[in-house]
């Protein structure tokens, strides 16, 4: 419980510092200052800048998707928030043009630390041709207790709920985390024969059988037991935030694993970015701090959520072994006949590695062979599968061609 207090107070304790380093950075660097013609200032400049960067609380970006190209029209784009619910709200890319034969996309964001405009360069590149939706979920600490909990089940309500809340024909995309829930939910909507189950379902980069060649995380989940992370990673939201008192997984913690994973290159990444504040290039610190500023920013997680993820997906790989239940009910992934089935994958994936997405291949048994696609991209890792250059270029173009012959 602590934990979060004290991560708070040091953000409080710093901000001073943070804003005196800030203040001193900008005077030593400014033209008129003579001291900044002095040799080794635009280095205590730099490294000024840097601790600012790394001591500022980054807030939960904005998507500034303001226009895309239909057919070599520049078209307005509005966000719309459509369906709102406690831990989560259904935004809609509302194009400014009269296409109602594009297809309808939703987009499933994952609930795992980072805000969906991760998944900005996702939602841009469907968006010429794909009338687009997206789960927005909300930061946990902000959710007051009255609204209750939150779990795996509920997050499947909430995709089975916005899906019909879309209507029939609706295109779903599943970005990691999110492919075991939206796949058990597209089952169950199957088992009901439900009017508006999913015509096409894509699933990438996500632990559909996290025991095909486990990854870090898989083994992390493996190597400790549910009570270890209960005890040692769930804490409660201080004051004054609207969640008080209710039980999270912190999102600063969920960060300092991303950057344990890769420490060397984030270190690496400021380095560059000192370099380049000395060097005054514009253009590599606009570039870090466009990637930076997202993938700093962070929400937490509602405690029954991530503790249900833990154990059911990443500990007893309950939909890859059968047994899988939506609030005592068997989801049977055999039931799906009607919606067609892309996997992809990403080859240098070291979150989920090839072979776990595709195993929602197995489980799908009565989908037919021509209504079900796998596509493993060569030379990308976990983000290259859903933006970048690669992702643009040779994934995009394959999901859009799966979606028209759905």
């Amino acid at each position: 419980m602590m934990m979060y207090y004290t991560h708070e107070l040091s953000r409080l304790a710093l901000k001073p510092a943070r804003l005196l380093a800030s203040g001193q950075s900008q005077l030593l660097r400014h033209p008129l200052n003579p001291c900044s013609r002095i040799p080794g200032t635009r280095s205590i400049a730099s490294a000024l800048n840097v601790f600012e960067d790394l001591t500022r609380r980054y807030p939960k970006p904005a998507f500034n998707l303001e226009t895309t190209v239909c057919d070599g029209e520049t078209v307005l784009v509005r966000e719309t928030i459509v369906k709102r619910k406690p831990f989560c709200q259904l935004k809609h890319f509302q194009r400014n043009i009269d296409r109602s034969d594009d297809p309808k996309l939703l987009i499933v964001a994952p609930l795992s630390g980072h805000f969906a405009s991760l998944l900005r360069g996702t939602v841009e590149a469907m968006l010429p041709g794909h009338d687009v939706y997206i789960t927005d979920w909300r930061d946990a600490s902000r959710v007051p207790i009255s609204e209750g909990n939150f779990g795996l089940d509920d997050y499947i309500d909430y995709v089975i709920d916005f899906i019909g809340h879309i209507g029939p024909d609706t295109h779903v995309l599943a970005v990691c985390q999110p492919v075991v829930p939206v796949l058990a939910a597209t089952a169950l909507m199957a088992q009901d024969d439900h009017p508006s189950a999913p015509r096409s379902l894509a699933l990438m980069s996500g632990p559909v059988d996290g025991r095909v060649d486990p990854t870090e995380p898989c083994e992390l989940a493996s190597k400790h037991k549910l009570s270890w992370f209960r005890r040692n990673l769930i804490h409660t939201v201080p004051a004054p935030y609207p969640g008080t008192m209710r039980k999270v997984y912190p999102g600063f913690l969920q960060l300092t694993g991303f950057i344990n994973m890769n420490f060397d290159r984030h270190l690496g990444a400021y380095r560059g970015l000192f370099r380049s504040i000395r060097d005054d290039d514009a253009q590599e610190v606009a570039r870090h701090r466009e990637f930076y500023d997202e993938y700093l920013a962070v929400m937490d997680l509602p405690d029954a959520y991530y503790l249900d993820t833990i154990e059911r997906v990443f500990q007893e790989f309950h939909l890859a072994r059968g047994c899988f239940r939506h609030r005592g009910r068997l989801v049977d992934p055999g039931a799906i006949r009607k919606t067609a089935l892309m996997t992809i994958e990403g080859e240098k994936d070291d979150i989920s590695s090839p072979g776990q997405t595709r195993a929602a291949h197995t489980l799908c048994t009565n989908i037919p062979d021509d209504r079900r696609v796998h596509h493993l991209q060569p030379g990308v890792g976990h983000y290259g599968t859903f933006n970048g250059r690669r992702w643009r270029e040779e994934i995009a173009p394959r999901l859009q061609e799966f979606i028209r012959k759905a």
